[in-house]
Formats: C-alpha cells, sequence, structure tokens
C-alpha cells in the first residue's frame, strides 16, 4: 500500500491491497468537503487522492464506494460498484463548505457495507478517511470495515494531530499526505 520509503509521498506510492484469490473487495473512501479543507489547498490534494484510488480499483478489479461529507449530511457520491475507468468527469466537480459531520458519514458507511456484504458474503472491505481531521469530538470507530486508513491532510499553522489519534484508535493505517513519514502510530 504504501511503497515510498524516506522519500516524500506522492500519489505513485500508493497500491491497494490485491485481491486474494478471488475474494471480491470493496474500498470504501470517505472525503471530508467541509470548508476547512478549502484552505491551503487540501480538497484539491484530497480529490487527486481519490482520482487515484479509483484509477487503482479499476485496475485491480475492486469495487469502490465513495461517500462526501460536509455541512449537516452525509451523501453517496458513488455507489459501492465496480470502479469506472475515468473518474475526472465526478472527482474534479466536487466542491466543500460548511462543518464536518463525520459520524453521519460512518453511518452512511457502515449501511453501504453492510448492504455491500449482504450481496457478496466472504468479501473484503476497507474503509479510507480522508480529512484534515478538524473535527469537534473525535469520531467512533465504523464497523464492517476489514482494515482502515486515515489519510491525514492536515496542514494548517496550527496541527492538531487529529488524525493520528484517530488512526490510533480504530487501529488503522496512518498516512500523511505530504511529506517526510510521520511514525506509525502506536
Amino acid at each position: 500500500m504504501l511503497a515510498k520509503g524516506a522519500s516524500a509521498l506522492r500519489p505513485e506510492h500508493l497500491r491497494f491491497r490485491s485481491v486474494r484469490g478471488g475474494v471480491r473487495q470493496l474500498h470504501c473512501l470517505l472525503l471530508d468537503c467541509s470548508s476547512s479543507m478549502l484552505r491551503g489547498d487540501k480538497l484539491a490534494r484530497a480529490k487527486g487522492w481519490l482520482l487515484r484510488c479509483a484509477e487503482d480499483c479499476y485496475r485491480q478489479r475492486a469495487d469502490l464506494a465513495v461517500i462526501g461529507f460536509a455541512g449537516q449530511r452525509a451523501w453517496l457520491i458513488q455507489a459501492p460498484g465496480r470502479a469506472s475507468a475515468n473518474g475526472r468527469g465526478w472527482i474534479a466537480p466536487l466542491g466543500a463548505g460548511g462543518g464536518s459531520p463525520v459520524e453521519a458519514a460512518l453511518a452512511l458507511c457502515e449501511r453501504e457495507i453492510g448492504n455491500w456484504r449482504k450481496r457478496h458474503p466472504g468479501a473484503e472491505c476497507g474503509l479510507w478517511l480522508l480529512s484534515d481531521a478538524r473535527f469537534r469530538q473525535l469520531p467512533r470507530c465504523p464497523d464492517g470495515a476489514d482494515f482502515r486508513v486515515v489519510v491525514d491532510f492536515e496542514n494548517d499553522s496550527i496541527a492538531l494531530g487529529r488524525s493520528g489519534r484517530i488512526a490510533q484508535a480504530w487501529q488503522a493505517e496512518y498516512l500523511p499526505a505530504s511529506g517526510p513519514q510521520r511514525p506509525e502510530p502506536g
């Protein structure tokens, strides 16, 4: 998943887990579209990660679901299903504004993963949180995912370090979106 070594993280370093023995796989990405993601080009970088993830899912014939959250709600950007060859058309127009209703996004994610698992018993599901983690409270650990990844887009002058704490609480892999690799929590 991460092949960067000591160098700065770039999109080509990302690797999805390969599908083992024909096991179907879903990657559910939660994209923070709150107003804090507009500062410092965080949303633009997150959309770049999202595009790369969508392309990797397409190449590996994995399923993809994308949930956006901002303001007072979470919504399904892409319903769970096979990733398309070109995500630019639906990723480029995504905007941001408002608060960070991460709990609503987690509830929607759990519901979508649960429904997907009913259709694909024995399949593997991964949850990716793409955020600067500027939440009022740290979110609870979501149910239903076989693995979790927290991608940290925080680049504010006053760093809160919440993404690392979320990753630790969720027993998730922690990936800084840019800069030198930070130590894995825990």
